[in-house]
């Protein structure tokens, strides 16, 4: 039960966290290694407690999907009571140690909850809405990137047009996926403008372009090409490249720019 509910935490999609996190860190002419370490551990349990709730809230929907037949819930039997405990105690956890750290951050860490709760949990559940992609991967890629900044900073020491451009990269991402292939394009063109836009007028360097723009979006290629062919494969190998791949590279990255610069 215990390796089950371990699994569904899915601690391998903390590259997500790590992401955000690094892309923060290179704005940063200084850090507490310590507490910007601390911070990042932190919202990566909180994660691991809300992807559990989402594949309890998600088991039956689940089952009908040959891509998710995998998941932990539905190879291993689970009491709902223990899986709900087991998500209330990494939450009591996350967010207790977000306040001690810092109260700015633990109030991102919550929205993040809400979020997360609206998205998931009846009566809204806004994932069954025509809205869900504005609410969802969109909508946690910026609250990530905001939590690393508070611990860095504040909240604009990273500039508006960069928050602006990873909720587009969320939602493109989110939407490749979903194989809304019309808004995948029309969101990808958005972000590629003001990405030049945002390059021009000095917001991101060509080195933050090329670390944390440039090699996501290469892992985005399979996961594009899914949506003509092969799917299953294609998701794959696109969550190998970023879920894996890129997150030993992005944790280098953090530990170099944290101790060594």
């Amino acid at each position: 039960m215990l390796r089950t509910l371990l699994r569904s935490t899915r601690m391998s999609w903390g590259a997500k966290n790590i992401h955000m996190y690094l892309l923060a860190l290179t704005y940063a002419s200084a850090a507490d290694p310590f507490r910007f370490l601390a911070g990042l551990l932190l919202v990566t349990l909180l994660w691991g407690a809300l992807y559990s709730l989402n594949d309890l809230t998600d088991i039956d929907n689940d089952r009908k999907d040959r891509m998710k037949r995998k998941r932990p819930f539905i190879e291993n039997h689970v009491d709902p009571r223990k899986v709900l405990l087991f998500v209330g105690i990494l939450l009591l956890v996350s967010l207790a140690g977000a306040c001690l750290l810092d109260r700015v951050f633990c109030l991102i860490l919550l929205l993040m909850v809400l979020n997360q709760f609206l998205y998931t949990l009846p009566p809204v559940r806004l994932k069954d809405t025509v809205i869900a992609p504005l609410a969802s991967t969109a909508t946690n890629t910026v609250l990530r990137l905001a939590s690393a900044a508070v611990l860095l900073g504040g909240l604009l020491m990273v500039p508006v047009p960069v928050y602006v451009l990873m909720y587009l990269a969320g939602m493109g991402t989110y939407l490749m996926y979903k194989e809304m292939r019309g808004l995948t394009t029309l969101v990808s063109t958005a972000f590629c403008i003001l990405l030049a836009f945002s390059y021009l007028l000095g917001y991101i360097s060509i080195l933050q372009i090329l670390l944390v723009i440039v090699p996501p979006f290469l892992a985005t290629v399979p996961l594009y090409l899914s949506n003509f062919r092969d799917r299953e494969r294609m998701v794959e190998v696109a969550d190998v490249i970023y879920h894996r791949v890129l997150v030993t590279i992005y944790i280098i990255c953090i530990l170099v720019l944290l101790f060594l610069r």
